[in-house]
């Protein structure tokens, strides 16, 4: 997924300083970009309030969108450094390409977990024979140093681990797909560099329940569709709720059919630049990285097969960006 602002600003994230120690409940408003033709995101992170939630960086939110007739999300060859992207859906499929030769066809509930480490380009488009409704969300998880480097890599997994039962006695109305970390003892195949974790929840009408969560972990909530409350908090379609740390266990409940995505992780401690779609410690990982795209002769490779032109980077902005801390 690509952050498709032709003027994007400067993000500086990560530091500990701002993380809320406590629980709190900070509701996050999205604001509205333009994906492609037809495709209109609703983005939660980076936010003027929030930048960061764990090693989670970036959440952008869209549909369900009528796509029927229309040739529906259109993302064309980009570059990214620094990150992971997650692509996960409710409804439609999303073709997805890179520099590394990977074609996949990533379908609801499967997870399309992207590591550009040192640098990949991909693109990601609806197939041309595509399902009516595309819904979904598109994620970056920031890279720890000590990874940022590391080798580009695809990882494609159809199944993933469940936690709980529409039926179960543990969790009556609950059920989570674990996307990324571990759940209350369930872990997602998909490779982490960070103490995280990424849950896809399902709430039946009338669930009531409260889910165990780690207390060291930092905490955010957006509801897909329907309309729950989070620890009392309601919460419609496409709304965010920052939660902090230092709780052993989150109320949820709903009084019609509800999904959700939780997503928490230990605080990112390192200090991050954020610009369009790189990740990097200083204005001169940005730079570089933004001028090996341009040039074509870097380390991101080609997608193939893609019909279109790549991605070219926005001018970048007069002032140097500096590595802050995680709100505004």
């Amino acid at each position: 997924m690509s952050n498709l602002d032709t003027r994007p600003a400067g993000s500086e994230c990560g530091g500990r300083e701002d993380v809320a120690a406590r629980p709190v409940r900070e509701l996050l408003e999205p604001r509205s970009m333009p994906l492609g033709e037809s495709t209109v995101v609703r983005r939660l992170l980076p936010n003027l309030g929030r930048r960061m939630v764990g090693a989670w960086c970036f959440v952008d939110h869209y549909g369900p969108d009528d796509i029927a007739g229309e040739t529906g999300m259109q993302v064309p060859p980009h570059p990214h450094i620094g990150l992971q992207t997650v692509s996960w859906l409710h409804d439609g499929e999303v073709l997805h390409r890179d520099s590394l030769g990977s074609l996949q066809t990533v379908r609801p509930r499967e997870l399309g977990l992207m590591t550009s480490g040192r640098a990949i380009a991909h693109s990601e488009e609806s197939p041309r024979e595509h399902a009516r409704l595309l819904h979904g969300a598109q994620l970056w998880v920031a890279l720890p140093d000590a990874h940022r480097h590391t080798d580009p890599a695809f990882e494609h997994h159809a199944a993933l681990p469940e936690v709980g039962s529409a039926t179960g006695a543990r969790h009556p109305g609950f059920r989570a797909t674990v996307i990324l970390g571990e759940l209350d003892g369930a872990r997602s195949p998909g490779r982490t560099y960070s103490p995280l974790v990424g849950a896809d929840v399902s709430l039946a009408g009338g669930t009531d329940v409260r889910l165990p969560v780690d207390p060291d972990f930092e905490y955010a909530v957006l509801t897909m569709s329907g309309r729950s409350e989070v620890d009392g908090v309601p919460l419609d379609s496409g709304s965010m709720l920052y939660l902090g740390c230092g709780r052993r266990e989150l109320p949820l409940r709903a009084d019609r059919d509800s999904e959700l995505l939780l997503l928490g992780g230990e605080p990112f401690e390192e200090k991050l630049v954020m610009w369009w779609n790189f990740i990097g410690r200083s204005t001169e990982d940005i730079t570089r990285a933004r001028d090996d795209w341009m040039s074509g002769t870097g380390a991101f490779g080609t997608v193939h097969g893609y019909d279109g032109p790549p991605l070219p980077a926005p001018t970048m902005p007069a002032t140097p960006l500096k590595p802050r801390g995680r709100t505004r």
